[in-house]
This record gives C-alpha cells, sequence and structure tokens, in this order.
C-alpha cells in the first residue's frame, strides 16, 4: 500500500524526478507535492489512489518482505485442476518449509470437503459481508485452511452491493500475510465477485490449463479480467505463471494442444513442470487428503513437489 510516507521517500531518492510531470500525469493540483516533500502539507488518500499507478510506471515497487506472497489459482472453467492445484502445491510448499495458507472462495466448498472439514461453523463469508477475522483451520504443521460451503453462493449480490465489497478479501487478509509465506486462493470457475475480490487481493495468479481444445475456449476472456483488475485496482497484480494439468502425452490431441499453448501463450511464463494426469489425485481427493499423505511416491506427489521447487526458484520466468 502506498503511504504518504513511502510516496516523500520515493521523490527524496529520485530527485531527478519532475514533479510538476508527476501532478499533470496524476491529476493533482499544482504544488501539491513540492509542499508535501517540503513537509507543509499531507497527502490523503485521494491523492495516493491517484499517485500510486504513476509511481509505479517511474518505478516505485512494494517492498513486503515479511509478507505473504497471494496467488489466485484461476480458470473459469471448471475440472482443469484449480482445486487440485490449490491443495496439493500448498502442501508441497509446506513440506518444503514454507507457512501457507488455502483460502476457499468457490461456493461449492471443494477445496474444504476435500481437506475433510463439512460444514464449517464459520466460513470466508462471515469475513467478506460482516468483517470479521477470517478463520483458520489447521490441517497440518505449516498448511491452514480458511474454509466455505454453498453459503458463500448466496453472498455474491450482497458483496457486489456492498460499499468496497471487492477490496473485503483483501482487507481480511492484511493482517494475515506477516505469519504466512504463501496465501493461494481457490477460485471459482467464473468470472464473478469473488473472482475479482481474489485478484484484488493477490500479488499474481496461476492459470492452470488443460491441455484440450475445449479448455482453451474463451482464455482470452480471462485474461482480459485480470488486466481490467490490474490496470484498474489492483497495479502489482500479474500472471505468475500458466500450469498445463491433466497432462497425458501418450495422446497425440495432448501433445499439439500443448505445442499450441507453448506458441500462442509463449508470452506469458509457463512452468516447465506438466501435472500428468493420475488417478491417484482423484482417490486422494475422496479420501480427503492431500497427494503427499495419500501417496507420498505417486507421480502426483513428484509432479507437485516439481511445481513447487520452480515456483520457488522462479526458474519458469523468461529473463
Amino acid at each position: 500500500m502506498l503511504t504518504p510516507e513511502k510516496a516523500i521517500e520515493f521523490f527524496q531518492k529520485n530527485p531527478a524526478l519532475s514533479l510538476s510531470v508527476i501532478e499533470k500525469e496524476a491529476g493533482l493540483p499544482s504544488s501539491t507535492l513540492s509542499k508535501a516533500v517540503a513537509g507543509k502539507r499531507n497527502l490523503n488518500e485521494k491523492h495516493l489512489q491517484a499517485l500510486h499507478p504513476v509511481l509505479s510506471k517511474y518505478g516505485f515497487r512494494e517492498q513486503q518482505p515479511t509478507k505473504a506472497r497471494v496467488i489466485s489459482i484461476i480458470n473459469h472453467k471448471g475440472g482443469v485442476g484449480k482445486t487440485t492445484t490449490t491443495i496439493n502445491l500448498g502442501k508441497a510448499l509446506s513440506v518444503l518449509g514454507s507457512r501457507v495458507l488455502l483460502i476457499d472462495m468457490d461456493s461449492q466448498g471443494n477445496l474444504t470437503q476435500a481437506l475433510g472439514i463439512d460444514e464449517p461453523q464459520r466460513q470466508v463469508v462471515d469475513s467478506l459481508l460482516r468483517s470479521e477475522p477470517l478463520p483458520l483451520c489447521s490441517i497440518a504443521e505449516r498448511y491452514d485452511l480458511a474454509p466455505s460451503d454453498l453459503e458463500l453462493a448466496y453472498a455474491d449480490l450482497e458483496l457486489v452491493q456492498a460499499v468496497g465489497g471487492v477490496n473485503q478479501l483483501r482487507n481480511a487478509l492484511a493482517p494475515l500475510r506477516p505469519n504466512y509465506d504463501f496465501i493461494l486462493i481457490d477460485c471459482p470457475p467464473a468470472l464473478n465477485i469473488f473472482t475479482n475480490c481474489s485478484l484484488v487481493a493477490s500479488n499474481s495468479c496461476i492459470i492452470t490449463l488443460q491441455p484440450e481444445a475445449s479448455a482453451m475456449k474463451g482464455v482470452s476472456n480471462l485474461f482480459d479480467r485480470i488486466f481490467q483488475v490490474r490496470d484498474r485496482i489492483n497495479y502489482e497484480l500479474k500472471v505468475e505463471g500458466l500450469v498445463l494439468t491433466m497432462v497425458d502425452k501418450r495422446l497425440k490431441v495432448h501433445r499439439d494442444m500443448i505445442d499450441y499453448v507453448n506458441t500462442t501463450l509463449g508470452d506469458f511464463p509457463i512452468f516447465k513442470t506438466e501435472i500428468r494426469n493420475n488417478v491417484t489425485i482423484k482417490e486422494s481427493q475422496i479420501a480427503q487428503q492431500d497427494i503427499f499423505t495419500y501417496s507420498p511416491n505417486s507421480n502426483g506427489a513428484e509432479d507437485y513437489m516439481n511445481l513447487a521447487k520452480e515456483l520457488l526458484s522462479g526458474s519458469y520466468r523468461k529473463v
């Protein structure tokens, strides 16, 4: 978050910047910034909101070394591995030593059910609508969950109509971020208010893609939504990367679609790790366990551990 102190510190560290030019770009009254730097006036919230995108263009970056990376796991289609990836990437990160919180933002509550919690008494919707602290359930060491169920489905209109409703999840996560290394948000299979809330609260998003033609339909709409949120509300939001799920390279259609994804979406980071189609992963969710607890030597465990290591190393990113 841009504060008056951070803005003034940025100007002091960059004396070559023209305050009058920045005022014009941000639509601020003349001399607003020069007076603020001289300590003769305060920058208010309206000033800061106008300044943030302009200063970001000139190199301002939030420094939050003690706060969690918040990542939305997203696709507007169902059945492409969002929940599976949230569960098992999160668990892999925790096994590697990170403290991880999972957020269930899907009203179907699949993430919550897959981790063995049925009918949670307190859930994410209580934080979104009533500003209560997020309920936290400890699933394993360094591995927590904020649960949801069908009650979330009835909250969409109320959240849309609430003042600042799209910011509610970000506000609820703020006091928790110092306590975690990663916060992974399982998004619903829709471009709705809950997806918007998730993107507003996130530093980045991981897009899960199944290598089939049906899974590619409407992907441009998904990217449009991500960029709209980035340009209008959350200026630091980025595409962390694309991960291919349920891959079976014995199938020519999968091999061809992987080539197609690399060709058409190659401007975005694409994880080298591919999640192979694995019946053991489905079995683990029926057993209400992550893949590392259910079958630690399976292909699924190997793939998600490699994905976690890749995320931590940043090796998938283009230089």
